[in-house]
């Protein structure tokens, strides 16, 4: 465990000229953006967006064939294709961009940029989860032939607040008040706008202000180490130096943490269950799914609780035998992330009492609770269902510089993908 030097330097935010869908060429703004690529439910998710619109963004960052490289080349000639065709065009001047997602009472803002790079010693940008390698080689192979970020990672940081009259929060408040570049209400329901910030004293501000700044990775883990890495194959500095973020002010828009669940796929439920005797208390409670996640969110408030299902009942998995955890659980990390949930999960369940590996052959890690639900139905698997971390101690974690196990937590709203992308060259 290291634990990181403060930043002497802090976030530094450029503009860039944006490549955007022009709205001549597509149906609708709406009809070609994506939740991101992790996000995206396959198949079912990914047959329904790419029947949306024959443009949707989806085909880019997750393109269909055989093999990655093929897949990756067929993103590439998809991407040169829509602008040579004036699909996509690229901004005439660099910019920074305000983004607004609202929906109903919900209401977040934030800043576009291209984020400079900096390992996690640096102490400027905080990642809170581990990443899995193959996942990172993937994404560094569809960024590498596209040449370009096609979907910002969101970041948090902790501004002035709302009576800051000269940060960053400051300038988006002031831009929203003009008129957006786009405007689009996505099919659940957000409202989705954009601006572009380009006024030399309003850049000038956001420098200033965020040279103070540190980020804690929301969300994206794996597009920032494929930034990092794509970065380390480069020769002296350019563009890979920088890759595209949302950042968004806790303070001004706190952000919702929920959880990621997994699907087992090769472990039926009552297997399960059997494998938890004497270890676990496991106890039967009723559905629907709505009541048996307000169970979970119960017992999850006295300590390790867990949801099992995806045969029709519902398994409630509490207090774990203290031996047990001490026995399986690693001892050279702070107590914080020791009784984490998806620690627990990961080092006492999947691996000690359930001997499940954490490959995409076995797991697949999914946001959306009646998604798993369904998905272990089908393949006659088992679904964990989880219970969120709070922010504060996903926040702690980083600045002791102490990663938690991978899909831990899932912080949102997402930005959309496909409003705004950067080429890299």
């Amino acid at each position: 465990m290291t634990t990181p030097r403060p930043a002497e330097q802090g976030l530094r935010l450029i503009p860039f000229a944006g490549l955007r869908y022009v709205p001549e060429r597509v149906g609708s703004l709406a009809a070609v953006t994506s939740p991101p690529y992790d996000v995206v439910v396959r198949p079912d998710g990914l047959n329904h967006l790419e029947s949306a619109d024959p443009h949707n963004i989806v085909r880019l960052i997750l393109p269909q064939a055989a093999t990655p490289e093929a897949r990756n080349e067929q993103a590439a000639r998809t991407l040169r294709d829509w602008l040579a065709e004036g699909v996509l065009s690229a901004d005439e001047a660099p910019a920074l961009y305000v983004y607004e997602q609202r929906k109903g009472e919900l209401l977040q803002r934030g800043v576009i940029g291209a984020l400079e790079l900096s390992p996690a010693e640096a102490g400027v940008v905080l990642p809170h989860e581990d990443v899995m390698p193959d996942v990172v080689t993937d994404r560094a192979g569809l960024m590498r032939a596209t040449s370009a970020n096609l979907e910002p990672l969101l970041l948090t940081y902790v501004g002035g607040g709302t009576d800051a009259a000269a940060d960053t929060g400051a300038v988006v408040e002031r831009t929203v008040l003009g008129e957006p570049l786009l405007a689009t209400t996505t099919e659940d329901g957000v409202d989705h706008r954009l601006w572009s910030v380009t006024d030399p004293a309003d850049l000038e501000l956001v420098t200033a202000d965020l040279a103070r700044r540190q980020a804690l990775i929301a969300d994206g883990h794996h597009r920032w180490a494929t930034y990092l890495r794509l970065q380390s194959e480069q020769q002296g500095a350019g563009a890979w130096d920088f890759g595209l973020v949302l950042l968004v002010d806790t303070v001004r828009y706190p952000l919702q943490v929920r959880a990621i669940h997994r699907m087992l796929r090769r472990l039926p439920v009552r297997d399960a269950v059997a494998a938890l005797a004497g270890s676990f208390r496991v106890r039967t409670v009723d559905g629907p799914l709505d009541r048996a996640m307000a169970e979970l969110a119960d017992a999850a408030a006295a300590g390790n609780a867990f949801l099992l299902t995806g045969d029709g009942s519902f398994h409630l998995v509490t207090d774990p035998d203290p031996e047990l955890i001490e026995r399986t659980v690693r001892r050279d990390r702070p107590e914080a992330w020791r009784r984490l949930d998806a620690t627990v999960l990961h080092a006492t369940l999947l691996d000690h009492l359930w001997h499940v590996p954490d490959s995409p052959e076995q797991i697949t890690y999914i946001h959306d609770t009646a998604a798993t639900v369904e998905m272990a139905a089908r393949h006659g698997g088992t679904a964990v269902l989880m219970h969120p971390v709070r922010e504060d101690v996903v926040r702690e974690l980083a600045r002791q510089g102490v990663t938690m196990p991978r899909k831990s937590t899932s912080f949102g709203p997402k930005p959309a993908t496909g409003l705004v992308l950067r080429q890299v060259d």
